[in-house]
């Protein structure tokens, strides 16, 4: 998922870290005891061509029943856009568009494979075109390979909110310290909230993942499938353990990579995030250390100093760069952090810092953080997901509004993470006066009569720490945790042939790995 922290002031996350891995190529050259461990029976049924219509809400029969217009949008792939109720809770609200794309099956097809990177905002569309190439053969030749824009996002009737120039200067924003910052950061906010639901409208109080859990259901019965087989990566778990939980009877084979406890708080969720973010930068300058061009110097703990002084130093002075652009704190802090989702673009944060100590130039980093919020060169954004982050976060979950506890809760996180703790500090902020309210759980937290759900976790997740991975499986009535003992944010697709071989016995032939699975 995306970093929690305020400092994220319109915050994205993504999903899976196998796109970091993208950066140094541009710039270098198990379960617990009394869960389910049967295979699943029947849960991946042939789907038909026509639209199941199966389980429609009453008067929603037209959303669960509409035929998706596939055509050709290249490379193989078919493009359809999708029709759903503004809201779940009235049948004649006004329609909004979901954006598809899928790759069909490459053998005989047993079925679709929905699929999420995460977020929330991450765009299906755009992932799934790389997905197929991260995705092992059995499982392209099985499912057709579908993506959507959730509710919100991108392609799909979008979140709005600032204009470029406007975005641009919150995502670069500095605040003071502590509580001398809190009325400016709180300003943000609602500056924020103000031009959502100015540009937006009523969209924006439902996009919640509730409602885009229910837009799955209503694609499971467009695509002609009776179940739904589900892939998701970091909130995209958030996103398949509420459609378990709101439709166990429906959930065919659920894969939940990269696991976020439904069980925290907003508040226990910034804490977990700045302890993984902490962990896996200390597994960097670790690694960086024990190499010959290593920036850093001294122990660990005293390249840990040295990160934390650059972090620092930009607050005093924001570091120049070739262009007109200032690498200001935050710009600093997504720089580091995007690089810690994968271990592959380490290399890239040791020439980041390399610059930054030697030169006093912050060229790499801008990059870096401009890469993590989808700026181009000129100003622009490739998505929206900064905004739709923002908009799906607040109707989900809040943290606590109160000085005090806030201001004891950074102390407490600091002292977790003296190096990236206080840029997950004070989330409370992070929706203050939001337009809309937090939207009723209407869901089943432990998802009481799905069929077994597969929860991958990574051991040094720094956006989803394992030890979510573990509560969202214990949470899950039928939770089976696979675990892959490694570096960076999520598993299928970036890891090993263990955890591939698993997913993918799992999504083709109902084959749960046995408990305490571990590659």
């Amino acid at each position: 998922m995306k970093l929690s922290s305020f400092r994220r002031t319109v915050a994205p996350v993504f999903a899976i870290g196998i796109v970091v891995a993208l950066v140094g190529a541009l710039l270098v050259g198990c379960s617990t005891p009394g869960k389910v461990q049967s295979p699943v029976e029947s849960a991946a049924a042939p789907g038909s061509a026509q639209p199941s219509g199966g389980g429609a809400p009453e008067g929603f029969d037209r959303y669960y029943e509409q035929d998706l217009e596939w055509s050709d949008c290249g490379q193989g792939f078919q493009c359809a856009t999708a029709q759903a109720p503004l809201s779940w809770d009235d049948p004649e609200s006004d329609p909004i568009e979901l954006a598809l794309k899928r790759k069909p099956a490459e053998g005989d097809k047993i079925g679709s494979l929905l699929v999420n990177p995460g977020g929330p905002g991450g765009s299906g569309v755009d992932f799934v075109e790389g997905a197929v190439d991260m995705f092992g053969e059995p499982l392209r030749k099985a499912f057709d390979i579908v993506g959507f824009d959730p509710r919100g996002v991108k392609a799909s009737t979008p979140v709005t909110c600032f204009d470029d120039a406007r975005k641009d200067e919150a995502l670069s924003k500095d605040f003071p310290p502590g509580e001398e910052g809190f009325d400016a950061r709180a300003d943000e906010v609602r500056a924020m909230g103000e031009a959502c639901a100015e540009n937006t409208g009523e969209l924006l109080g439902h996009v919640d993942t509730q409602s885009a859990a229910r837009d799955m259901d209503m694609l499971r019965a467009a695509l002609g499938d009776t179940k739904l087989n589900y892939l998701g990566y970091s909130y995209g778990t958030q996103l398949g353990a509420v459609y378990a939980g709101l439709f166990p009877e429906r959930a065919g084979r659920l894969v939940l990579d990269g696991g976020i406890d439904t069980t925290l708080t907003a508040d226990e969720t910034s804490a977990g995030q700045a302890v993984g973010f902490e962990n896996a930068l200390r597994a960097y300058v670790t690694d960086c250390l024990a190499g010959d061009s290593c920036p850093l110097n001294g122990s660990v703990e005293d390249g840990m100093r040295q990160v934390r002084g650059v972090l620092d130093a930009a607050y005093e002075r924001p570091f120049p760069t070739s262009s007109d652009r200032e690498v200001t704190q935050t710009l600093a802090f997504y720089g580091v952090a995007v690089t810690l989702y994968d271990e592959q673009s380490w290399p890239v944060l040791t020439q980041a810092l390399d610059e930054v100590i030697n030169q006093g130039t912050g060229d790499v980093l801008l990059y870096l953080a401009d890469f993590y919020n989808d700026r181009n060169n000129d100003g622009s954004f490739n998505t929206n997901s900064t905004e739709a982050f923002r908009a799906v976060n607040c109707l989900d979950a809040r943290g606590s509004e109160d000085v005090d506890t806030m201001l004891a809760e950074a102390d407490e996180i600091e002292e977790a993470a003296p190096t990236m703790g206080e840029f997950f500090a004070y989330g409370g902020l992070s929706c203050v006066d939001w337009p809309y309210p937090v939207a009723e759980q209407e869901y089943d937290l432990s998802a009481a009569g799905a069929p077994p759900i597969l929860v991958v976790g990574t051991t040094n997740d720094p956006a989803t720490p394992y030890v979510w991975s573990e509560g969202l499986a214990e949470t899950l009535e039928s939770g089976v945790l696979l675990t892959y003992e490694g570096e960076g944010h999520t598993a299928y697709g970036r890891s090993n042939k263990c955890i591939a071989n698993a997913v993918e016995s799992y999504l083709i032939d109902g084959k749960v790995p046995e408990e305490g699975k571990t590659c």
